[in-house]
């Protein structure tokens, strides 16, 4: 199993600087992955555009979305296009990973209906697969830059039977989010039996992200970061909080539980923007491979 690390692009008031050089860290220790969160209605900042800051200061570490709301962006053309082009300025390192999104306010934001985004979902990741097929949209032809993402670089979000048939039938993999081992584990055998039921080859990609903070101030700072994030959420937030891996031993252990339900590269996102952060979570990533 990989291990990727989260960017802490989601966390209020983390700087330009913070983000570029845990970028920098991160590579230089041996992540698989520099993932990031979408949301509109929050003090984050807007992914694709992070990414292809993360993109100028790295060359081998991967990209990921994980996830982009898709449908709330309304515009299949123009999101083929941004991805297309954080994935050429980063080599060939984009996963997109893409959701239908569960918050209404980010969507009225958007001026985009919140009802039928499953349908409008379906129908943004069809036009833009043409895209970046190549297909001509105008004048000048196709939408570049070419080449555009292919399927293996497409990953889907979600614990609903239409987001099973979308890794099975146009993606490479899937994200189960920071719901736990067993939660993983339930939708990890979803999408593999999506996956035979649609007789592709191989083996689609799967994917999990905890939330991680360490250091002394570790609990503190992963309560206040989560129950603000997921404030939205209710009393859901608080459980949430309460999720977060906030020690050595917690980290091990659901790096095992992971590895041993099939995971395939386990994104831990922080709870907090300081970049030492990325150093002491390889320490312990390393003691536990």
């Amino acid at each position: 199993m990989e291990i990727g690390i989260g960017l802490p692009a989601t966390i209020p008031g983390a700087t330009g600087e913070q983000i570029v050089e845990w970028a920098r860290i991160a590579e230089a220790s041996g992540f698989s992955s520099l993932g990031i969160i979408d949301r509109l209605v929050y003090d984050n900042y807007e992914p694709l555009v992070t990414l292809g800051a993360a993109a100028a200061v790295t060359s081998r570490i991967r990209l990921a979305t994980s996830i982009l709301v898709a449908p709330m962006r309304g515009n299949a053309a123009l999101l083929a296009k941004q991805a297309a082009s954080v994935n050429r300025l980063a080599g060939g390192r984009l996963t997109l990973g893409m959701a239908v999104g569960g918050y209404e306010d980010d969507y009225e934001a958007s001026g985009v209906p919140f009802a039928g985004r499953g349908r409008r979902f379906d129908d943004l990741v069809d036009e833009m697969t043409r895209i970046w097929a190549g297909e001509p949209r105008g004048f000048a032809g196709a939408i570049g830059p070419s080449p555009g993402l292919d399927r293996t670089q497409l990953v889907f979000g979600g614990m609903s039977r239409a987001t099973y048939r979308r890794v099975a039938t146009v993606g490479g993999g899937w994200i189960a989010g920071s719901r736990g081992v067993e939660t993983f584990r339930e939708g990890a055998a979803h999408v593999r039996y999506a996956w035979a039921e649609h007789d592709r080859s191989g083996s689609p990609r799967l994917m999990a992200l905890p939330y991680f903070c360490l250091g002394p101030q570790a609990e503190a700072s992963a309560t206040a970061f989560l129950t603000d994030h997921y404030a939205i959420e209710g009393d859901a937030a608080t459980r949430m909080a309460a999720t977060a891996l906030t020690d050595a031993g917690s980290i091990q252990r659901a790096v095992s539980g992971y590895e041993a339900a099939g995971c395939d590269e386990l994104i831990l996102y922080p709870c907090s923007p300081d970049p030492q952060q990325v150093s002491l979570l390889a320490d312990v990533v390393r003691t536990t491979r």
